[in-house]
This record gives structure tokens, sequence and C-alpha cells, in this order.
């Protein structure tokens, strides 16, 4: 058996990803935290990278830690190990890969998903009146970091045939190429990205390893959970006021995406491509944590974006 269906009989197993090494940059919370937590889940030992510690906060003030998050994988069956990295910094990212390469003495799955922008861009604000310095921050902390972090991580991954690298972004390429995301800075920032896994592909793919670009539907994040006032538990109270929330998914959903394709033996067909968590769960047959399987991205593009009710019926 090869194909979708083998990764994902593999998946099930709880075991799919034993011994196998994987890096989720950008782990403290939302999507990093759920892939992270999934690929543990799958048997994988993952290093979780963050500037919040529970001795130090980043400029976000909030109180998800990367080393919660390495609990959380371990508790999932996996081996979590958190890591304190400014990937913005070169050197704190060599010293990380060089740590994983002396215990590990290899990587198979990045996942390059260092955001930190939610607090510097303006909605619908043209580049002239967007904050500058703000816009240049999102753009070093959602472009820069990811190619740092490439740059010192995949010697190490192209160690082994089969590795597998995940740039997450918000949106498709297909919807991005026709739709205005936000403002200036936040639609350059998620289009760079999807472009970065484009160029990686050529450079990867004869070299034996596969990239590729993956983003989530509407995310529940703690952020996001936090903004509409509400919990994980109580999160269809939010409707009320914002009735197309209710396509959104956990982050554990994007993270069983990551763990479906780190565990497909023939992931290598997807190089290149731009995916979401919403089409992959149809190929590989994951639910989110509540049985659903969410499609955001066809949600939006033929019920919000077409001006009509929020009705999640046949898209979740």
């Amino acid at each position: 058996m090869s194909g979708p269906s083998a990764g994902n009989a593999a998946l099930e197993s709880g075991a799919a990803l034993e011994g196998r090494v994987a890096l989720v940059a950008g782990a403290t919370r939302g999507a990093g935290r759920g892939i992270a937590v999934e690929l543990g889940a799958a048997g994988a030992t993952v290093y979780v990278t963050g500037r919040t510690t529970r001795a130090r906060r980043s400029e976000y003030d909030r109180p998800e830690t990367i080393e919660d998050t390495a609990d959380l994988v371990t508790e999932a069956g996996g081996h979590g190990i958190a890591v304190p990295t400014d990937h913005l910094e070169p050197a704190q990212v060599r010293a990380l890969v060089d740590r994983i390469a002396a215990e590990q003495g290899r990587l198979d799955v990045l996942v390059n998903d260092i955001w930190g922008g939610e607090n510097l861009f303006a909605w619908d604000a043209p580049v002239w009146e967007h904050d500058l310095d703000k816009g240049l921050r999102l753009l070093r902390l959602a472009v820069e970091t990811h190619a740092i972090t490439s740059h010192h991580a995949l010697p190490l991954l192209l160690r082994r045939p089969g590795g597998l690298v995940v740039e997450m972004t918000d949106g498709t390429a297909e919807y991005n190429r026709d739709t205005y995301r936000v403002s200036f800075f936040y639609d350059l920032a998620k289009s760079s990205v999807l472009r970065m896994a484009f160029a990686l592909a050529h450079e990867l793919g004869p070299r034996g390893a596969t990239a590729l670009a993956l983003t989530p539907g509407w995310l529940r994040s703690e952020i996001m959970l936090d903004h509409f006032g509400v919990r994980e538990d109580n999160w269809r109270d939010a409707l009320g006021k914002v009735p197309h929330f209710a396509i959104s998914e956990t982050p554990r959903y994007v993270g069983r995406a990551v763990a479906a394709l780190a565990a497909d033996p023939e992931v290598a067909r997807r190089n290149g491509q731009s995916l979401s968590s919403g089409g992959l769960a149809a190929e590989y047959g994951f639910t989110d944590l509540d049985g659903s399987r969410p499609d955001a991205w066809r949600y939006l593009v033929e019920v919000q974006d077409a001006g009509k009710p929020a009705d999640t019926t046949g898209y979740r």
C-alpha cells in the first residue's frame, strides 16, 4: 500500500513517526503548537522553539510558553524538547541546529511557522498610511526568520533522503493570487512565504527532499479565542457576532495535516504545492478534534466572499 491511504493508516497507528526528528520553528502557540503536538502524537521527537519561556515573555506578553508546548508533545506520546530561539538571530538558529545534530544526528521535518505579526499590521491601511516601522518589523519576523532557519537547518535535513519542509502561511497560492489580504505588508508577507516554498521545492527536490506550503483555515488560536471573548469549549458563543466563524478549526487540525504529510511515503509528489488543512483532510481522512472536516478556503470563496449567509452545510 502506498500514497495517502498508507500515510493515513500509519498515522492512525500512533507510531507513524517514531524515530523521526522534527523542528517546529515558532511553536509557542497557535498552529505551531498544534503541529508540534500532533507530530508528537505520531511518535516523533519534536524540537519546539519560540521567544516566550517560563522565565521570559516576548513582546506579545502572552502566557503560552515553549516549555508548555514541549510538555504537550510528550504527553501526546512523543518527545518534546523546548529550545528558546529568536529566529531573527542567525547565531541562535545555528546553535539550535548544532544541538539537534549533536543530540539526534538527523532532522526529518522542518516546519517554518515563525510569525509574530498579530500586533504589527493594520486592516485596510494603504502602505503610505501604515506604520512603517511595524510593517518592516512584520516582514522581518514573517519572512527573514524563515530564510535564516532554512539556511541553517537544511544541510542537516539533507543528510538523509526523504526530508520534508513545511512553510506555514495564511491562504493558498490560488486564493492569495486573486485576493487582497488585509494590507500591503500582510499581503506581501504571506505571499512571500508561498514563494519561498516554491523556490525551496526547486532546490530540495533534486536532492531528495520535499518542500511545500500549508495554510490552516480560520484558526481558533489562543489569540483568536481571546479576541472573540470565548474559550475552546464555548467558541460557538462568538457566532452571534461573527457568523462565519462557524467554519473555524482548532490548531490540531493543521497539525494532523502535517503529521499525515510526514507519514506519507509518497509525499515527494507534493513538492512545490500549496496545500490547506481542509483539502488534505479530504485526502488523508483525518478530522478535527470534534470529528468534523472544515474546508475553510472553499467556504470562503463560495459562501463568505460570495456574500451569502453563514451556512457550513457541506463544508465541515
